[in-house]
């Protein structure tokens, strides 16, 4: 896969984050920009979703800890068995108070 195939890729499942984000009843804040998906916490806390061209991974930033995900052969973005939407999902709940249930694209 060349970069602007991996660009086109990530910034699709940014914008699919987003779009679910936006169909949840929630008080989460976030500001996507350039293939970084922020989402601010009521705590101030923030949660930070970027792509990483060199890499060919997505990159976690969140309060406890980061995280690298690569893409595996069947499709899903993962980190030494953890799923992207697993941690999203835990995260959301964790650090923010928010029970959301994100689901990955159908096309990534």
């Amino acid at each position: 896969m060349n970069e602007t195939e991996f660009k086109q890729m990530v910034d699709e499942i940014l914008q699919h984050i987003e779009g679910q984000l936006e169909d949840c009843q929630t008080d989460l804040d976030w500001d996507l920009a350039d293939g970084v998906l922020s989402i601010q916490c009521e705590n101030g806390t923030q949660i930070i979703i970027n792509r990483q061209v060199p890499t060919r991974q997505i990159w976690v930033a969140t309060r406890a800890d980061g995280f690298h995900f690569a893409q595996e052969d069947d499709g899903r973005w993962r980190q030494n068995g953890l799923e992207l939407f697993e941690l999203l999902n835990r995260t959301l709940r964790e650090q923010c108070g928010e029970a959301l249930q994100l689901t990955p694209p159908t096309t990534a």
